[in-house]
């Protein structure tokens, strides 16, 4: 599993990288079916803009389907924290319904052979 960091109009430092890779990373530890994670992280450089640390991030699941977040703060730090926890209940919630819908289909195919017995 990558985790790609890419930055507009900032310089990604080794810091702020570690930490999207620390806060990220835990992520994984959820979902084994993840294959990889794209952040960009962005300033707005409009002086009249609130929340001008923008952190986007593109989860790239083995199924083919993407799951997408972003969240805007006043710190880079901040943003990322907030992205973190939203994409933890993102692929929270993907999983539940990944294997929610794996169990119906268990138990159809259980019913089906039973019709057929008879």
């Amino acid at each position: 599993m990558h985790i790609h960091v890419n930055g507009r109009n900032i310089e990604i430092t080794d810091a702020i990288k570690a930490y999207v890779k620390e806060k990220i990373g835990k992520v994984v530890n959820h979902y084994d079916q993840i294959q990889a994670i794209d952040v960009v992280l962005s300033v707005i450089k409009n002086p009249s803009a609130s929340g001008k640390h923008v952190a986007e991030v593109s989860c790239k699941l083995n199924s083919g389907e993407v799951i997408r977040c972003e969240e805007s703060a006043d710190s880079m730090y901040e943003s990322i924290d907030l992205l973190a926890d939203k994409l933890d209940r993102q692929v929270k919630k993907f999983k539940e319904k990944s294997l929610s819908s794996d169990k119906a289909s268990i138990r159809t195919e259980v019913q089906e052979e039973a019709v057929v017995e008879e």
